[in-house]
């Protein structure tokens, strides 16, 4: 398997991490009810959002903490969502790509949730 190196390896990995979230019904209410999500367009900004992060290119701007702070207060995100979505985020990555990025992605997205677990 090769790296993640490129916007279209990040959109293929972001569709096919919410397959199995939208799937999961234990999470899958919090995009679908909750948040209310257009697919298309939240896939779009999650990409944008690992292109800024992972390669420094793009134009993110948005506050990814707001955001979530935001939805917690409307349902509350527990531990077990957190554990959820990593679990499916590391294996995404881990069923497509492999090598450095791949793997900064993974301690980046621990990294991501434990900063929100800690502040909500």
């Amino acid at each position: 398997m090769r790296d993640i190196l490129t916007r279209e390896d990040l959109h293929l990995l972001m569709s096919e991490f919410y397959l199995k979230l939208l799937a999961d019904s234990k999470i899958s209410y919090i995009f679908i009810k909750v948040a209310k999500i257009d697919l298309a367009s939240h896939l779009l900004e999650l990409v944008d959002f690992w292109e800024q992060s992972l390669f420094d290119r793009g134009s993110f701007r948005k506050n990814v903490l707001q955001i979530h702070t935001d939805l917690n207060q409307q349902s509350k995100l527990s531990d077990e969502h957190f554990a959820i979505w990593l679990n499916y985020f590391n294996t995404t990555i881990d069923e497509n790509f492999a090598g450095q990025t791949a793997e900064n992605m993974k301690t980046r997205a621990l990294s991501i949730a434990t900063v929100m677990k800690i502040k909500m």
